[in-house]
């Protein structure tokens, strides 16, 4: 079978199922596992790869109030490759290329492959995804060993001791800044911690700094949509943060982390139980379960 993948969790998805051979159409931004580097690139973006956050913030917000689209798709390579099956999504428009988008790609290609949708909003969601990928490629069995491992580690989370639920706050963006919405928040309440500032499956929103100072967070992710733990740091240093900002309990407690936010939370693939892991070593300083190298910071 001849797969396309158009946004990078999809990528790691078939990949974890096995299907790495049958992949022959990536994203610019599939770079995970390693190998997918390698395979074709059909969908690229159209913005500039050294724009700051507030400009890629101001970019995203033009492009999107006149319904045009933040990629480009390779009409003509996808022609050659000929796919039987494109994995894209619909949650959001910032991340991939939308439906409404594909379908003008799709309109040049005979035959029609078949396109399957995915629209995770919570961690269960990504769960089924990754079995509905099982159903489209007929591995279910492989899909349902996968899932049912990745709830094993999730409920091995849930059973550890937690002798207190901190106060958690998610940022996914700092200038403007932004919470951390979609399946953060229930990945948060799974390792114990409590989310006041986003609702789980709700979309991720600008907030304002007095609000987060006022729910004075004992823990505070900085995990910006789409960076590693270098460019997360990078960026937190040259944020200028209000006048209040080191009142906060988990400023003064030297409890502000950096994650690697593209591999373990904003990608709503596989690695997500591995961000719970990550958040509740965080929260409870427990580092009885390995975590990834290069995976978080403190700031």
């Amino acid at each position: 079978m001849q797969i396309c993948s158009f946004l990078p969790s999809a990528t790691e998805i078939l990949y974890a199922l096995g299907l790495g051979n049958s992949v022959a159409g990536v994203t610019f931004e599939c770079d995970y596992p390693p190998e997918a580097r390698q395979k074709a690139i059909v969908v690229n973006t159209i913005l500039a790869h050294d724009l700051s956050p507030a400009e890629v913030d101001r970019e995203v917000a033009q492009y999107s109030s006149h319904g045009e689209s933040l990629y480009s798709v390779d009409t003509e390579l996808l022609k050659r490759i000929q796919p039987e099956l494109i994995v894209t999504q619909e949650l959001c428009d910032v991340c991939a290329v939308s439906t409404s988008h594909l379908a003008k790609a799709l309109h040049a290609l005979s035959p029609q492959p078949k396109v399957l949708s995915l629209t995770p909003h919570t961690l269960t969601d990504v769960f089924r995804d990754v079995e509905a990928v099982g159903a489209a490629t007929r591995t279910q069995d492989k899909a349902a060993t996968l899932v049912a491992d990745l709830r094993r580690r999730v409920a091995r989370i849930q059973s550890k001791p937690k002798t207190q639920a901190p106060r958690v706050a998610c940022l996914e963006w700092l200038n403007p800044l932004y919470n951390a919405g979609h399946w953060v928040p229930e990945m948060v309440e799974l390792a114990g911690g409590i989310d006041n500032l986003a609702q789980r499956g709700e979309y991720s929103v600008p907030i304002e700094w007095q609000r987060l100072i006022e729910l004075n967070p004992d823990v505070i992710v900085i995990m910006p949509c789409g960076y590693d733990v270098e460019r997360a740091l990078a960026e937190y240093r040259k944020t200028v943060f209000p006048k209040n900002w080191n009142d906060i309990a988990a400023v003064r407690g030297g409890r502000v982390y950096a994650v690697h936010a593209s591999a373990y939370f904003s990608r709503p693939g596989p690695r997500l139980v591995d961000g719970v892991e990550i958040l509740y070593s965080l929260i409870h300083q427990d580092f009885s379960t390995e975590l990834p190298t290069g995976s978080w910071s403190r700031v």
